[in-house]
């Protein structure tokens, strides 16, 4: 456990964490899923699990278009992240806004450029799918209270949490990727 202001990291498996945290008011996360690209393909099922057991009222996920995350709320949004600097006919993703008082939100083009190492000119973390801060800026405020990202990665969702002055709980159980997380997030707490 590392503690860097008001982030919690935890090198572990969300499994294992999420029944020892208390209540959290929002899960900001792009967890493994069916995309036919490959990348962690073995956590599909613990993504899958997280999503259909643990209670929060408030959920921005990122997910396949074929099938909608198994999330136990209604579905409030549907967010479209258009991948700006990308030539493929499939550039875009889409991002579930899920959420308990069953109210329908505003869904949102969110265009924000796909984090890659020499494209960009912002320095890439070394995760195959790290996401934009600025995109995930604007999902964390669509959200109160404490985030949690049981899916941590590079850390991300922490760095536009903390320069938010917000709460953040990350898991990330790749040591490589936690170490990334850390650095990326004490560097935003500085800024902050």
């Amino acid at each position: 456990v590392e503690r860097i202001g008001d982030a919690t990291l935890y090198l572990a498996d969300c499994r294992d964490v999420l029944p020892t945290l208390g209540k959290v008011d929002a899960v900001v996360t792009d967890p493994p899923y069916p995309n036919n690209a490959g990348h962690f393909v073995e956590g599909i099922a613990a993504a899958k699990e997280l999503m259909s057991s643990f209670d929060c009222p408030h959920w921005l996920i990122f997910w396949t278009e074929i099938e909608f995350p198994p999330v136990r709320l209604p579905i409030s949004a549907v967010h479209i992240w258009h991948r700006t600097n990308t030539n493929r006919p499939d550039n875009y993703e889409p991002i579930f806004e899920f959420h308990a008082d069953g109210q329908k939100r505003a869904s949102r083009v969110l265009p924000y450029c796909v984090i890659f190492p020499g494209l960009t000119g912002i320095e890439a973390s070394g995760h195959p799918t790290e996401k934009n801060t600025k995109l995930m800026t604007m999902l964390v405020r669509r959200t109160t209270g404490t985030i949690l990202d049981p899916f941590m990665g590079s850390g991300t969702t922490g760095v536009a949490a903390v320069q938010m002055g917000r709460k953040f709980i990350g898991i990330e159980r790749d040591e490589g990727y936690f170490e990334i997380a850390c650095k990326r997030i004490e560097q935003a707490q500085r800024q902050a």
